[in-house]
């Protein structure tokens, strides 16, 4: 018996029963679509974190202060106070992989405009940091150099402070806010960067002078964050490298003592956070996976049932000449033809959810080819797999024993 003709005869079989071939779809259905929703999400937000912290300059480098003190929990966090302006210098006399660097610190606070304000933070940097984090201004002027020697109360101002602080419209170039009671001049409005990997608000916040921050907010010697950038994305292990043995020399650390200090780089970030979100998306696939497996029983059982309630036409089709091999082919299609059937509608219906999440949710989804394609053969491998055992129990009926089935 040709191909034709198995297909076609085991579409009629399951035209003669068509809400129990779609119930039976309904797993597979489920399960491909599923499968590849979870899969098109978990590929989203894989891209988006790449893409938001490439965002930040992919060749930027962070160092951190940590603890080196043997045992128990190693911190790493702006409580620790190892970083100084000696590491700046060192690091800008001696490094020769970095082109750009600026410590920071970091400062919680109210912002006021009048009877307005807005809890917020204003983050004290150098001119340096801007190209660091890709930072571009909408409107106005970046502080100077010379604005760092002064401690000058100028500030740079996020468009969500723009929108608490300013919400009629008024544009905020040269008007005077106050931060923690201190006064600062807006003389740079930051182009919206939107939501970070980690879901803050990067348009939140005020950037300063740091030795402004420094000296008139915080009234301490140290940096809470040093960042620098490689010049290129090439050379970001060797620019590490170097950094990490620059500051060990400023720290006076012995060859037995750790770093009381912590460098990372955008690319580690990227691996860790995309490695997190892989793992995710392959247990939340393999949960969904879990309905393609149903879905074959429900193929097996129907089959199963199928075969019983056809055992007389079975015999009749051995007693005109079928062979076993004959019979088992054409329950075997059936069983591929529900299972293929169920994988078209659900990947139809996977990439319909995708753009539903992103449409709702906002969040990001790729449906990705070899996901579909995947489908496709996992559809086919369970309709073969589940769908041989009953169809193999068909072909082995004794057609006398079969014809005089009631």
């Amino acid at each position: 018996m040709n191909i034709s003709n198995l297909i076609r005869i085991a579409f009629k079989a399951l035209q003669r029963n068509k809400l129990r071939a779609f119930l039976t779809m309904l797993g597979i259905i489920i399960g491909v679509a599923a499968v590849i929703a979870m899969v098109a999400i978990g590929q989203g937000s894989k891209q988006s974190i790449h893409d938001q912290l490439s965002s930040m300059g992919s060749n930027m480098i962070t160092v951190l202060p940590s603890s080196n003190l043997n045992g128990g929990v190693r911190i790493a966090g702006s409580s620790f106070q190892t970083l100084t302006d000696k590491d700046i210098v060192a690091l800008k006399r001696e490094a020769q992989y970095i082109t750009e660097i600026s410590p920071s610190l970091t400062a919680k606070g109210q912002a006021i405009n009048g009877a307005l304000n807005w809890p917020t933070s204003m983050q004290g940097v150098s001119p340096d940091y801007l190209d660091i984090r890709m930072l571009t201004l909408k409107d106005g002027i970046a502080f100077t150099q010379q604005d760092v020697l002064t401690s000058a109360k100028v500030c740079l101002i996020g468009q969500t402070v723009i929108d608490n602080l300013f919400p009629n419209g008024e544009n905020p170039i040269g008007k005077v806010i106050r931060f923690n009671k201190i006064p600062f001049q807006v003389i740079g409005i930051l182009n919206p960067k939107g939501q970070n990997a980690f879901g803050q608000d990067q348009d939140d916040i005020l950037i300063a002078p740091y030795t402004t921050v420094q000296k008139r907010i915080l009234a301490t010697i140290y940096y809470q964050n040093i960042y620098a950038s490689a010049t290129n994305e090439a050379v970001t292990d060797a620019a590490t490298t170097e950094m990490t043995s620059i500051l060990r020399a400023s720290h006076r650390l012995r060859d037995n003592e750790d770093n009381d200090f912590t460098v990372r780089t955008q690319a580690e970030l990227i691996n860790t956070l995309s490695s997190t979100s892989g793992l995710l998306t392959v247990l939340l696939t393999v949960i969904a996976g879990i309905s393609l497996v149903i879905g074959g029983i429900g193929i097996m059982n129907i089959m199963y049932v199928s075969v019983t309630e056809r055992t007389r036409e079975i015999g009749l089709r051995m007693a005109i000449g079928a062979r076993g091999k004959d019979i088992m082919l054409q329950f075997l299609m059936e069983a591929i033809l529900i299972s293929i059937t169920g994988g078209i509608i659900g990947v139809i219906l996977g990439i319909v959810s995708s753009n539903v999440v992103t449409l709702t949710l906002s969040w990001p989804t790729i449906v990705s080819e070899s996901s579909v394609v995947l489908s496709f053969i996992v559809c086919a491998v369970t309709g073969i797999f589940f769908g041989y055992y009953p169809a193999q129990k068909a072909s082995r009926l004794d057609p006398i024993e079969a014809l005089r089935y009631e």
